[in-house]
């Protein structure tokens, strides 16, 4: 649109008769990912594709088909082989806890003030990096010895196994502030394997000293594993997989279940209008429902709550038995905790530098939207 003097004006196009504004394809897209119903619809049509074969297996002439069947057979007699494989690594496993267990019977004594170990054992050469002087090494022996004097002189390492939880986000997102009293009193944990000829499983043991909130001295849980293909759907095989686990009963004192709470609530009578209060006992959070998993069906289904609670429950129990009982002690210094960031610092570094490329070019589109924008991460 040109003006009387010469200058282009920009157009209205809200006021010019019959201009219908058509949307960038972007702002189209953004529109259509905002409505629930397409992105269910669209969420359908790609779960129907998952496993869908592409065609070109039906492109093959048959005599490669049957080839190619052939293949699939020895296949499966890997799956089977692989199957065995992981039954002699649950059997070496269990010959090299009989190993360990030595040293982690020694811990636990160090833990709860049975054993004092020698100054020979308590010497440990720090870090290059970490060498102090003999001037600032006398230092910090006075300063500690000063420290002593002024408190009681602690048992073993106080709140070892509770440091230890505390310190990984896995097992600390379980706890509750009511849970760690009665954590302080947890003095071992151990691994025990099913023996020679029978089914395989592990078994995780919680020992306890005397207290005030169960007479408990040992909690148990116990993980069934199966290591063979399925009959069904044998290339799915992945190693051996926990078919279900099974808790123990806590003899709690009496008033001391944190696992229950007590509410009050008010109702009201239909006809009279009267009010009273019904007082009701209710599950509340806590590390110790850990030792009441759902039941698994002999059918094996089960319904989306309880397959969620088992899939966080499995992977609790793997994790304590494979990096927490066999280095409790750098779960409680943390060092354990820095080691497992370092192996994802430079993937994590990598994904960052991406990602700042990506935003940096979605800022420079004029139809990008921030809120809409943003990606989960899982």
């Amino acid at each position: 649109q040109i003006s009387e003097d010469g200058r282009e004006q920009p157009v209205d196009q809200q006021r010019m008769p019959g201009f219908v504004h058509l949307p960038s394809a972007r702002q189209l897209t953004v529109q259509m990912m905002q409505n629930p119903q397409i992105l269910a619809a669209l969420q359908e049509r790609l779960d129907g594709l998952v496993g869908s074969p592409s065609g070109y297996m039906e492109s093959l002439p048959k005599v490669v088909k049957r080839r190619v069947n052939a293949l699939k057979n020895l296949q499966v007699k890997c799956a089977h082989i692989e199957a065995k494989f992981y039954e002699e690594v649950h059997e070496l496993e269990r010959k090299y806890a009989a190993l360990y267990q030595p040293l982690f019977d020694k811990r636990s004594d160090i833990v709860k003030a049975a054993y004092e170990p020698t100054e020979e054992e308590c010497e440990w050469k720090a870090d290059e990096e970490e060498e102090l002087t003999e001037e600032m090494k006398e230092k910090a022996k006075v300063e500690e010895e000063k420290k002593d004097e002024e408190k009681e002189d602690p048992k073993g390492i106080p709140e070892f196994w509770l440091t230890v939880f505390k310190n990984v986000d896995l097992l600390s997102d379980m706890l509750q502030e009511h849970d760690e009293p009665i954590l302080k009193h947890l003095q071992d944990i151990k691994v025990k394997f099913s023996d020679p000829g029978q089914p395989m499983s592990f078994s995780l043991e919680f020992y306890f000293e005397p207290n005030e909130f169960f007479t408990n001295t040992l909690l148990t849980k116990t993980y069934k594993m199966r290591s063979e293909p399925d009959e069904n759907d044998p290339f799915s095989f992945d190693g051996p997989e926990i078919m279900g686990c099974t808790g123990c009963t806590i003899d709690w004192t009496k008033g001391k279940n944190i696992t229950l709470k007590t509410i009050k609530k008010k109702q009201k009578h239909k006809g009279r209008g009267t009010v009273r209060t019904v007082t009701k006992t209710v599950p509340n959070d806590s590390f110790f429902n850990f030792f009441t998993p759902p039941d698994v069906p002999e059918s094996g289904d089960l319904d989306e709550d309880s397959e969620a609670v088992l899939a966080a429950d499995f992977e609790i129990g793997h994790f304590i038995r494979e990096r927490i009982v066999p280095r409790a002690v750098l779960y409680f210094t943390g060092e354990a905790i820095e080691d497992d960031d370092d192996d994802y610092d430079e993937e994590g570094e990598e994904a960052d530098d991406e990602e700042g490329e990506e935003e940096g070019e979605e800022e420079n589109d004029p139809d990008y939207d921030p809120k809409v924008g943003r990606r989960a991460y899982c």
